[in-house]
């Protein structure tokens, strides 16, 4: 009779993006994850991968930090050791945002890794394009702006006289209708 394993005891892979805050030590860092890592080998798993993308800006503040420390790592372990990490990553003060993924079983995490920085490669020409793109631009304009002397083109002067009884407006005399208090009732 052949016993099937529960699906607690089966180890699968999963993906994970810590961001910390800023000013994390890099001893805060490696204890965090050296913590999280003896969470995954007591649930018999392994970490396959840990990268530290580093400090970057945020999409969105966390409260009025603007830039964090990014990680992403693979792992495979049992699914009952993530909400172990989970809990340990709320109380941890350095830690502002943590996402999990669980990834398909039938694909290996060394293609997962591979997919994932080959997508980091191209995110990273794409930028290199855009900044290219934006420092030629900004060259034309400053060469524009230069052919044309500059923006200050100097004063304008005074406007001169209007004619006697024209203030800045002009006497633009009665002009009917109700218009707050002018005219009769």
């Amino acid at each position: 009779m052949a016993t099937v394993e529960r699906s607690q005891d089966q180890k699968r892979p999963f993906e994970v993006v810590v961001i910390m805050h800023p000013d994390a030590t890099v001893e805060e860092q490696k204890a965090l994850f050296g913590k999280n890592k003896s969470i995954i080998q007591d649930f018999k798993g392994s970490v396959f991968s840990l990268e530290t993308w580093g400090k970057r800006t945020l999409a969105n503040p966390i409260g009025k930090l603007k830039k964090g420390i990014y990680f992403h790592a693979l792992f495979e372990t049992q699914p009952a050791a993530i909400a172990e990490i989970e809990r340990t990553m709320r109380i941890n003060d350095k830690v502002l945002r943590f996402m999990h993924g669980k990834l398909d079983t039938r694909t290996s995490l060394a293609k997962y890794l591979e997919s994932f920085k080959k997508g980091l490669t191209e995110s990273a020409n794409r930028e290199k394009e855009r900044e290219a793109k934006a420092q030629a631009r900004r060259a034309a304009f400053a060469a524009a702006r230069e052919e044309r002397g500059g923006f200050d083109r100097g004063d304008r002067g005074d406007r001169g006289e209007r004619g006697e009884g024209r203030g800045d407006r002009g006497d633009r005399g009665e002009r009917g209708g109700d218009r707050g208090g002018k005219g009769e009732m």
